[in-house]
């Protein structure tokens, strides 16, 4: 074997969630991409991978229940790769709720997999417990419940992007309990404790990005201690995150509807690690109920 160490991407999750639009977007990145291979092909596609004369150094490959008599050998391939290839391997597990899925179906027109002559819920339900266990070894879960595939190929950009990987990436981003949790968070914060801008006449309309909602979250004693106590535990966390090789944490920040709270202190937050991290900011219910 040379030296060659190739990145391998296996793009995986429930059918209807994105995985097309996925591998569309590492395809743009620079992936080598190949649709629906069978598990127990994974140490063939190796040796071509390790033999090719263009230097392939990142691939991605979708891998489904569309194969699913050869599914249950994903693992113990995936093993195969990294110990006799020194392949290094990350799964990106694309989800979405069930309503959603239902939606996406009827709009296509399309049969579930596991459904063909009955209703898409009643495959969608049998896919989810077929694929818990790929779930839970996931390295990444990204929920496209909310996300259309503009904003999809952007987070998959923002994850699998070879620039500056070394580096930490952080998302903090804001979001509504209402509209539930975000499922590819690393850490959740619940801020609906603060007083709400939201009972404020004046102030309701506004979002947490506009001055006066900002100050009216900021300007509270309780608001102070908060943000004093979550930098002195960013301060702690991420210097063990870079020394763990963690190249993208998501913070989320919770309130009630996701639009004044919890958006005030991603933006604070966003602010007060730019200079030294790698960060970005996230609203993902902003817009909702406007």
């Amino acid at each position: 074997m040379d030296s060659k160490k190739v990145n391998l991407v296996v793009i995986t999750g429930m059918s209807g969630a994105g995985k097309t639009v996925a591998m569309q977007s590492l395809e743009d990145l620079g992936f080598f991409c190949i649709d629906n291979l069978p598990p127990v092909l994974l140490p063939k596609l190796a040796e071509l991978l390790e033999q090719s004369s263009n230097q392939l150094q990142k691939a991605a490959l979708v891998i489904d229940l569309r194969g699913r008599e050869f599914f249950s050998a994903l693992f113990e391939s995936l093993g195969m790769l990294e110990k006799n290839h020194g392949f290094h391997y990350q799964i990106l597990y694309l989800d979405a709720n069930d309503q959603t899925l239902v939606r996406r179906y009827k709009e296509t027109r399309r049969r579930h997999p596991l459904s063909p002559d009955g209703t898409p819920l009643d495959g969608i339900r049998l896919e989810r417990g077929l694929l818990e266990e790929i779930k839970g070894r996931a390295h990444y879960i990204i929920d496209t419940s909310q996300l259309k595939p503009a904003q999809l190929k952007e987070k998959i950009a923002s994850r699998f992007s070879q620039e500056d990987q070394s580096r930490l990436s952080i998302t903090f981003q804001s979001f509504g309990f209402k509209y539930g949790v975000p499922i590819d968070a690393d850490l959740v914060f619940d801020v609906r404790f603060l007083p709400n801008p939201h009972y404020v006449e004046s102030l309701k309309p506004h979002t947490g990005k506009d001055a006066d909602v900002y100050e009216y979250v900021m300007k509270w004693a309780e608001t102070k201690q908060f943000l004093k106590k979550l930098v002195d535990l960013f301060s702690f966390l991420i210097p063990h995150y870079h020394r763990e090789g963690k190249t993208n944490l998501v913070v989320g920040i919770g309130c009630t509807g996701g639009k004044h709270r919890s958006v005030a202190i991603a933006e604070f937050l966003n602010q007060k690690f730019q200079e030294t991290e790698q960060t970005r900011v996230a609203h993902r219910d902003i817009e909702k109920n406007r």
